[in-house]
């Protein structure tokens, strides 16, 4: 070795993997992604694609019933709408039907006049039978607190028990719907 030079000494490197001991133990993750196997890793991207499916398929078939849900109610309030708004404009035409009513009750010694009132009423009647619109049957029927109103009571040995004597105002229906009830006297309470 000459003067000038220095001794060269070998240096050791000092990375990581150098000091790593029997001490130091490699995370669980690392090791066991290393370990997983592709056909272990397809199978889990298949189960968690699966529970996707499964979740937006159960959105789906709650969007879809509450959609059913939302259609149904919504035929039920136009349906109850039209009926409603039918039973408003009943009502204000049952009123002019009982004045025709009492008019042709009335004695009228013009027979056109009195022919005339008649074709009104049938007209009248005709729409509302077209409404579907039906009277109720009450003289000599069974009292029934649903359909009648029993405005005063007699007794009346013809009749039977609780049967309707007279009616004083006609009562009718929509189908099942009660418009107005019939105004009634009962016989034998």
């Amino acid at each position: 070795m000459a003067e000038n030079e220095t001794p060269v000494e070998e240096t050791v490197s000092e990375t990581p993997e150098a000091e790593e001991g029997p001490d130091e133990e490699v995370p669980a993750e690392e090791t066991a992604a290393e370990e997983k196997s592709p056909e272990d890793e397809a199978a889990d991207r298949l189960a968690k694609l699966e529970k996707e499916l499964a979740d937006e398929k159960e959105k789906y078939l709650r969007l879809d019933a509450e959609y059913y849900n939302y259609r149904n109610r919504s035929v039920k309030e136009k349906s109850e709408a039209y009926e409603n708004a039918t039973i408003a404009a009943v009502t204000d035409i049952l009123s002019v039907i009982d004045d025709f009513e009492r008019a042709l009750a009335a004695e009228c010694s013009d027979s056109n006049f009195k022919k005339g009132i008649e074709m009104i009423y049938t007209r009248y009647k005709g729409i509302l039978g077209k409404l579907g619109v039906c009277e109720i049957e009450a003289l000599g029927q069974p009292f029934d607190p649903n359909i009648h109103n029993a405005v005063s009571s007699t007794e009346d040995e013809n009749l039977g028990e609780n049967t309707v004597a007279v009616v004083l105002q006609k009562g009718y229906t929509i189908g099942k719907k009660v418009i107005r009830p019939a105004m009634v006297t009962v016989a034998n309470p």
